[in-house]
């Protein structure tokens, strides 16, 4: 059968459970071969009803508009045309579509109704149908960009606009369609069909189909801006839509559901029936093998046909567990109250409070925290009904496994290393996942397996990198309706402590792991700033920061190159890179982090590579130990020696005491020093700490013509979005600002909101804008202004030079 199980898609997943379940399977043998995946040796389809769904879809949208129109007063000549179902054969329906073309040619449409335009999209064979069948009508062919004149023309006749995909998707990097970059790259495409054809058309016709990842032809927000347009084009425009795809909530989002033979159109929803074509169709669907077929072929076709066979899901379909699953969760039980949706979160660190308490708000949600501790996972849920706890070892892959298996979602709160494993056992279950964590090559690399699996492995939705991206976005998004070019991009971020807090050692108090601070001063940095391309090598990041980050009146900060900045103004839309001024992001912290830290380096303390395992004999000895291995000389026990050896690397002002405390066991010295800093500097009972997020953007009109691309502070307007978060009682500012954003994230990939499938980051405007609106609802909005004038840029930039850096 044509059974339109094989997209994943909740609608049919009734149907395929049927060949599933096991009363089925005591019944009688089952095997479920869905026509549309036959095929011959050609790898051409064998089987299709595609072409029978145009003319029917056609034939009944025409239906379907007569009644329209007649609710609005206005009799057409289609109101004649035959429903399908009716005629025996292909060539009545022919001759009764014939007479209606007749009937305009002489008497022409309703001049109520203005310029009759049908729309059409797809090129396959639905679309081959309607065409075919429409050719029994006077049709004047038209292009999508005669479109506005042509509503205004005086001529009453029938006229098509066959678009195209390059006539109505557009790239939001500003490239040109190509069909290819398409497919491989349908998350940097957006549809304007809701603005550039739906408004003008009488009647739409839509026979193009639509996979999860690309993006839909319009959406709910996009039809009701087409609609508003449409209503001052003229009337009747955009009352009819017929949707042939088969593709519910797919490319027209609003079609909610399918239509009957004895209910053949509603409201927003027309006909998609290409079972009431006549007989005819029934002898056309199976169609013959090119050349002599053998046996084999036709066993091998039927085997790559098989969806289900004696209640297993067969060969590449098994992805369809998870879809299936997802539906019988979802379903409501028998007695009446819906499944609960169940969320995994693997960790229990320091920011996964917060995510807990808001998940849990949530009573169709069940939550399993599984941790190394189970002290500290009991409790996070203590008190929540909905919430239990687990013991868990992830070197246990088999316990993992299991864990996996049983959740519609993943959360991993583990250490970055380990999160491609348990992505890899996401793929193999066919469970979406949500991390904080930036996307890792190894993490990049599961994309298409991944989106093979239909699932999303959804990243970088903490707060930097995560409430950063979606406030961009959002920023970026409303300046983009403004008609603004951006020409400057600068975001700095970063958690502190209070200043009341924050006399002590680095300026800094440790909210979330040590180690993931300390490894950030490891990474290489790339970035444009002031007009010029700039990168730091990592063994140098710390020692060229910016000395001054002018964000706020209160506080006097530092700023350290956040890693490669340049790719962002592909991610955020920001244009082409050579027309921006500056593209930066960068890391807060307190004067005086930077260079001690940077003293830390040069001594060896943030080695991580094997071979500098070292052993101290106690705390105190870790930075003898450490700075001999670095330098690769003995240095004696006695003070004066370690003086002596750090004067020939860390500068007088820049040397601190050494720790003291109990003896570690043999490892590298960053993880030495981690745990040093984890004690030393850690939050005392009543401290608090701070979030503070600040992203200024500096715009034009884009229309603004300026010599040699700058702007200047009579045209440019500086965009300033911030946050900032003090730790609470319950919560620090830290695991609030990362743990919230994943909770209201994991919920949105839980309703269904996300569309994106494969390694993705928080791009799509409907999940951006879901974890924007929790955030506001808990007290964390970010706040905007706007000011006339220049950036930051060249402060900036002097900063840099004044650390001895040469730009250019």
């Amino acid at each position: 059968m044509f059974s339109h199980t094989t997209k994943g898609q909740p609608y049919n997943m009734e149907l395929l459970s049927r060949f599933l379940s096991q009363d089925f399977r005591r019944e009688l043998p089952s095997r479920l071969i869905d026509y549309e995946l036959l095929t011959g040796s050609n790898g051409k389809r064998s089987v299709a009803f595609g072409w029978f769904a145009g003319v029917a879809g056609a034939l009944e949208s025409l239906s379907a508009l007569a009644h329209a129109h007649l609710e609005i007063g206005v009799a057409s000549p289609f109101l004649h045309t035959p429903r399908p179902h009716t005629h025996l054969a292909l060539p009545s329906l022919r001759a009764a579509l014939r007479a209606i073309g007749e009937e305009i040619l002489r008497d022409g449409t309703p001049k109520s109704l203005g310029p009759f335009v049908i729309g059409l999209t797809g090129n396959g064979n639905v679309s081959q149908g309607v065409l075919s069948i429409l050719g029994e009508l006077p049709i004047v062919n038209v292009r999508v960009q005669d479109l506005p004149a042509l509503v205004n023309n005086p001529l009453i006749q029938i006229y098509l606009a066959h678009a195209s995909p390059a006539e109505y998707l557009a790239r939001t990097d500003g490239g040109q369609y190509d069909r290819a970059h398409y497919y491989e790259h349908p998350s940097v495409y957006q549809s304007d069909f809701a603005t550039k054809v739906a408004p003008y058309l009488t009647l739409f016709l839509n026979g193009v189909g639509w996979l999860p990842g690309f993006p839909r032809l319009m959406t709910n927000d996009a039809l009701a801006t087409a609609l508003v347009r449409a209503a001052e084009v003229g009337r009747a425009r955009l009352g009819t839509i017929g949707d042939i795809s088969c593709d519910l909530e797919g490319g027209l989002e609003f079609m909610s559901r399918a239509s009957t033979i004895s209910e053949p159109f509603f409201k927003h929803r027309p006909p998609t029936l290409p079972a009431s074509s006549p007989k005819r169709a029934n002898y056309a669907v199976i169609q013959e093998y090119r050349g002599q077929p053998v046996e084999q072929e036709y066993s091998e076709a039927l085997r790559t046909a098989t969806v289900a066979k004696n209640g297993q899901l067969q060969g590449n379909h098994t992805w369809l567990a998870a879809p299936l699953d997802q539906w019988r969760r979802s379903t409501p039980k028998v007695d009446g109250s819906p499944r609960k949706k169940k969320v995994l979160m693997l960790g229990s660190g320091m920011v996964a409070g917060p995510a807990v308490q808001q998940l849990c708000k949530r009573t169709d949600v069940e939550l399993v925290v599984a941790s190394n501790s189970r002290t500290e996972a009991e409790d996070l849920i203590r008190g929540l009904s909905n919430a239990s706890a687990c013991l868990l070892d992830v070197e246990d892959g088999q316990k993992v496994s299991e864990l996996i298996g049983g959740a519609d979602v993943v959360i991993s709160l583990l250490p970055v290393p380990i999160h491609p494993s348990i992505a890899e056992l996401c793929i193999q279950h066919g469970k979406h996942m949500v991390t904080a964590s930036y996307i890792s090559p190894a993490m990049r690399a599961l994309h298409d397996r991944a989106e093979s699996a239909n699932i999303v492995l959804l990243n970088e939705i903490g707060l930097d990198p995560g409430i950063d991206h979606c406030s961009a976005l959002s920023l970026l998004k409303q300046l983009e309706k403004e008609n603004k070019q951006v020409l400057s991009f600068t975001s700095f971020c970063g958690g502190l402590p209070a200043p009341e807090a924050s006399d002590v050692p680095l300026g800094y108090k440790f909210s979330w792991s040590p180690r993931g601070v300390l490894n950030a001063a490891l990474n290489d940095a790339r970035f444009k700033l002031n007009g010029e391309v700039t990168e730091i090598p990592g063994e140098n990041v710390l020692k060229h920061h910016f000395p001054d980050v002018p964000i706020s009146n209160v506080l006097k900060l530092e700023g350290i190159a956040n890693r490669d900045s340049l790719p962002y103004a592909d991610t955020y839309g920001l244009g082409e890179l050579d027309d921006l001024r500056t593209v930066l992001r960068g890391t807060l912290r307190y004067p005086g982090f930077a260079d001690l830290v940077h003293s830390f380096k040069s001594m060896g303390l943030l080695d991580t590579h094997p071979s500098s395992h070292i052993l101290p004999q106690s705390w105190s000895d870790l930075a003898r130990r450490a700075l001999g291995q670095k330098i690769g000389e003995d240095i004696p026990t006695d003070p004066r020696s370690l003086a002596s050896a750090l004067s020939n690397v860390v500068p007088d002002q820049q040397r601190h005491e050494r720790a003291t405390g109990s003896t570690p066991m043999p490892t590298t010295p960053i993880d030495l020093l981690t745990r040093v800093l984890a004690h030393k500097l850690r939050y005392d009972p009543g401290e608090r700490d701070l979030v503070v997020l600040s992203h200024e953007i500096v715009a034009r009109p884009a229309s603004t013509v300026i010599g040699g691309g700058k702007g200047s502070t009579n045209e440019t307007h500086v965009y300033k979005s911030s946050l900032v978060s003090y730790g609470t009682e319950s919560a620090s500012a830290m695991s609030r600002c990362v743990g919230l954003p994943v909770a209201f994230a994991t919920l949105a990939v839980l309703d269904g909101k996300v569309v994106g499938r494969g390694v993705q980051g928080p791009t799509e405007e409907t999940l951006y804008g879901a974890v924007l609106d929790g955030l506001k609802g808990v007290g964390l909005e970010m706040k905007e202004s706007v000011r006339r004038g220049s950036g930051m840029d060249a402060k900036l930039s002097n900063g840099l030079r004044s650390m001895g850096f040469i730009m250019g």
